[in-house]
């Protein structure tokens, strides 16, 4: 059994670059396989146009995916590292193809249909392959990498999980718990497949690839005078290739933090690059007009503006943030609505904030029935004539998982603080390490702080990318302090692409 688990997903290269299967030989079977697929291409192709012609988009959609999850899950068993990368790549463009309704911060109309969405399908995937590699990993290896902050996000997975075997309605939270899940494997699979400075290149560009995705897909559909947006009360807010608004906020705010750290350490031509997407981000991101997003980017920038000693970064975000609320005049309204004491309430257009502390007297003793467990993983809103989520993490843990659960929270935001700590004093001044430990202790901080007031965690899309930045800096906080962080990435072979992205 050992021996066929690792010729199934057999690891070369010292584990972080291939997984490969033995490949198919002759000519007959090479014709057959062509093909059975050009077959298969062709019915899903009639079932696609026949489903679009009578307007069912599910009919669309899932058997687009289904072609597509069995290519991925060909590449997850043979090339595993390159399936990891394309995940982290696409991820952002994944909720075009959604065939349920927003979710955060409300419950989703029909559970059932959001199991089917090409996310949770993709979930699923991704649990299955990296189980099986991480699996043939230890099994050649005798152990995995691993650190304080991946054993404190596996306490949250798995609190998760036992809590959601409690819960009045076990499916829909099995269902969250799943989705936290994959934002704990992706963790702690980017451990094993970055042991180097180029590895970490190749990670950091697939989530740049993502970001050039949904900048391009948002700037197209805003030149065509169709920008993806939503209204909420009076505001329209751009949401980009995400479900909502707030999901994409969040998104570019991890991005934009971490893309100015590392934005000194590029070669010139990639600062040119990343400073037009970085600007692209900065207007999309006040144009969501997601308050806890804005705030969360400010705070970050704050953080790596000090880090770095750049006085000249500190006077760039006076100015942008005097020009945003100049030009963009809905951010500084939607601001203003929390001085407003006549419009509280939950709505998109009241004063949210006394709305949330409101709500949060409220959802704290639902927790009573089950202190130690909880009540389950997106239970809240079931619990609750308001159906929406508690927007505030911390008593989420609490509520949903119980103690166990917020314990096991708490110690895995201590765990993003300690690795940032440790990767600051282990990447050397100048460095592109440097640039990387100092990006990830911006997005720590903007995480701890936003989660006061919003739902992140519910947020797996944008943790994706949370964690990849998280497993870069435990990267370089594994390395001893008595050697160079640098791995000398000029005397490594690093694929041309890499190069030519992050300089």
């Amino acid at each position: 059994m050992e021996q066929h688990t690792q010729q199934l997903v057999g690891v070369r290269d010292g584990g972080a670059s291939t997984v490969g299967v033995d490949p198919i030989r002759g000519g007959t079977a090479a014709r057959l396989l062509v093909g059975g697929a050009a077959v298969v291409a062709a019915v899903i192709a009639v079932v696609a146009g026949l489903s679009l012609a009578d307007g069912d988009r599910k009919g669309v959609v899932l058997p687009i995916a289904a072609v597509a999850g069995i290519a991925v899950a060909v590449l997850a068993l043979t090339r595993f590292a390159g399936y990891v990368l394309l995940m982290l790549a696409v991820r952002s463009c994944v909720d075009l193809f959604k065939l349920t309704g927003p979710s955060a911060g409300q419950a989703a109309p029909v559970e059932s249909g959001r199991a089917t969405d090409p996310s949770t399908l993709l979930a699923v995937l991704f649990l299955l392959a990296a189980g099986l590699w991480l699996a043939a990993q230890f099994s050649r290896q005798g152990r995995l990498r691993g650190s304080p902050m991946g054993w404190a996000m596996l306490l949250v997975g798995a609190t998760s999980l036992v809590s959601a075997l409690g819960a009045a309605v076990p499916s829909n939270s099995l269902l969250e718990a799943l989705r936290i899940l994959t934002v704990v494997v992706m963790f702690v699979v980017l451990e094993q497949l970055m042991p180097d400075t180029a590895a970490i290149r190749r990670v950091l560009l697939a989530c740049y690839f993502s970001l050039v995705l949904a900048l391009g897909y948002t700037v197209l559909l805003s030149l065509l005078g169709h920008p993806p947006a939503e209204v909420k009360g009076s505001f329209t807010r751009i949401s980009g290739t995400f479900s909502q608004s707030t999901t994409f906020g969040r998104y570019l705010m991890f991005m934009v933090i971490f893309g100015f750290a590392v934005y000194r350490f590029l070669s010139r031509r990639m600062r040119v690059v990343l400073g037009v997407m970085l600007g692209l981000s900065l207007v999309f991101l006040l144009l969501t007009n997601t308050r806890s997003a804005i705030l969360g980017a400010a705070i970050g920038l704050v953080v790596v503006a000090v880090l770095h000693r750049s006085k000249r970064m500190l006077v760039t975000l006076c100015v942008v943030a005097v020009a945003g609320v100049t030009l963009v005049p809905a951010v500084g309204a939607r601001f203003a609505q929390l001085a407003d004491s006549r419009a509280v309430g939950g709505d998109p257009t009241g004063n949210t904030l006394a709305w949330r502390i409101g709500y949060w007297t409220e959802i704290v003793t639902l927790a009573n029935r089950n202190p130690l467990t909880g009540i389950g993983p997106n239970m809240t809103q079931r619990e609750t004539d308001e159906a929406k989520k508690p927007h505030n993490d911390f008593l989420r843990a609490y509520v949903e998982t119980g103690l166990l659960g917020l314990g096991a929270y708490l110690a895995m935001l201590l765990g993003f603080l300690y690795t940032a700590r440790t990767a600051l004093r282990r990447a050397p001044p100048g460095s592109f390490e440097r640039g990387v430990a100092v990006g990830f202790a911006g997005c720590a901080t903007a995480f701890v702080a936003v989660s006061a007031a919003s739902n992140v965690i519910s947020n797996v899309v944008t943790l994706w990318y949370f964690v990849a930045f998280a497993a870069a800096a435990s990267a370089i906080a594994r390395r001893p302090a008595t050697e160079p962080a640098s791995a000398k990435p000029r005397s490594t072979p690093v694929p041309s692409h890499a190069t030519t992205a992050l300089g």
